[in-house]
């Protein structure tokens, strides 16, 4: 039998072993683009409510100011100071996703040098650190929920102001 044989099948099963955080990297990657589209939106959504503000306050100080004028500028100060939340959530999920994206690189760069060193402590430290990942990244989709709900309230409260 070839003795090389069982050294290339520990080979392929420590490169199995950095594969798995690499799976978690790639469904970290997904879930970064789904956020960061979001979060361009909340950031250009809220930008443009603070230059419809900033214009009917220009044109509310050559003329008198109309009662529905008054409730548009209460309205984009509310929804701007949700918006204002549902960026800060969304800023949140995004640290986390990245975050958990370190831990898994950490993970597998780990998983390798254990290969080659061997070293008993390393192996809690790859555990430790894929664990820590898998928590973080849970942390983050707590935050997208929270970002979501908020987010249906922003148009819900919209919608009932426009009643």
């Amino acid at each position: 039998m070839n003795p090389n044989l069982s050294e290339s099948l520990s080979v392929i099963q420590v490169i199995q072993l950095i594969l798995a955080p690499g799976v978690m990297i790639n469904a970290c990657g997904l879930l970064l683009l789904g956020i960061s589209n979001k979060f361009t939106s909340v950031l250009n959504r809220i930008r443009a409510l603070t230059e419809e503000k900033r214009k009917l306050m220009l044109n509310a100080s050559q003329r008198e100011f109309y009662p529905i004028e008054n409730q548009r500028v209460e309205s984009i100060a509310r929804q701007v100071s949700d918006l204002l939340t549902r960026a800060r959530l969304i800023r949140n999920a995004v640290f986390c996703y990245l975050l958990a994206v370190g831990l898994f690189v950490a993970t597998s760069l780990c998983i390798g040098i254990d290969f080659f060193a061997s070293i008993l402590q390393l192996r809690y430290i790859i555990l430790g650190a894929f664990l820590l990942g898998m928590i973080v990244v849970f942390i983050g989709v707590i935050f997208g929920v929270l970002d979501t709900m908020k987010g249906y309230n922003i148009v819900k409260f919209e919608v009932q102001v426009d009643e």
